[in-house]
């Protein structure tokens, strides 16, 4: 089977959100999980109605034999969905209802998925409408590119999802550029969901050796911990890379390897 891609209105059960504030922020000395909370010129939405509705959005699709992948460009670019044909599974945590906190750095942020940060985190365009791109490649496989010029500092962001005819995974590509005449410091990242349950592992490289929590509040051995890490006692000694040995909601990241790679693995799979 070869690849294909197209666009589709699907419909999605949503929570709105109320307007965004028409006057801007300044916010100078907000702080957000332990960095700036500035968001000028970015507009403020602050309310989240309980009220259910189905609403329409513009999918769009990437399909080989093994596996498919929505994005919704209307709601930053997220990957949507993550289905494994093989295994008939997720292998992304799919949330089927677009459910709103007001956790983003301008409001509005929902789980589940992929999410991409940039410049900073929850990034402010997360729940709002992005341009995106369809492109056929010679080797077969398609690629759609979504991708903005974000408010704040003027940088420009895209991310790239293709999809090869016979590769059983997506490979994502970001680029991100400067067009200003003066340096702009950012942050990148990919903030995947994935279903969790006893049989469930973090996989970080060989040389990360300690893990923190936002703006590094708290620092923890690993894998093994063996002291206190939000507020749990994990002393003797305990394995905190399987989800099974956490009975808090837990932060940890890691920093400085020299790998490229992080990973989850199912052991009941």
């Amino acid at each position: 089977m070869s690849v294909k891609v197209w666009t589709e209105r699907i419909v999605i059960p949503t929570y709105e959100t109320g307007a965004p504030d028409k006057n801007p922020m300044f916010f100078e000395k907000r702080v957000y999980q332990g960095s700036s909370g500035v968001v000028y010129p970015n507009p403020i939405i602050e309310k989240i109605y309980d009220e259910k509705i189905e609403k329409e959005y513009d999918g769009v699709y990437l399909e080989n034999k093994y596996i498919k992948i929505l994005i919704l460009p209307e709601l930053g670019g997220r990957v949507q969905m993550a289905y494994d044909k093989i295994k008939e599974r997720h292998f992304i945590y799919y949330n089927q209802v677009i459910k709103p906190a007001l956790v983003g750095l301008c409001g509005p942020w929902i789980s589940g998925g992929i999410e991409f940060n940039w410049p900073q985190h929850h990034r402010p365009s997360t729940y709002e409408p992005i341009e995106y791109t369809i492109r056929e490649n010679e080797d077969g496989s398609k690629t759609i590119w979504v991708n903005e010029l974000e408010k704040m500092f003027h940088t420009k962001g895209a991310v790239g999802f293709t999809l090869y005819p016979d590769s059983a995974y997506l490979e994502i590509h970001a680029k991100l550029s400067n067009p200003t005449d003066t340096p702009q410091t950012f942050l990148w990242w990919a903030n995947p969901a994935v279903r969790v349950h006893d049989d469930y592992q973090s996989v970080f490289p060989p040389d990360v050796n300690a893990v923190f929590d936002h703006g590094k509040r708290d620092v923890s051995d690993f894998p093994i911990a063996t002291g206190t890490y939000y507020k749990v006692d994990y002393s003797p000694g305990t394995d905190i890379s399987k989800y099974k040995n956490i009975p808090v909601p837990t932060s940890y990241m890691a920093i400085n390897s020299q790998y490229n790679f992080v990973g989850g693995y199912e052991h009941d799979i």
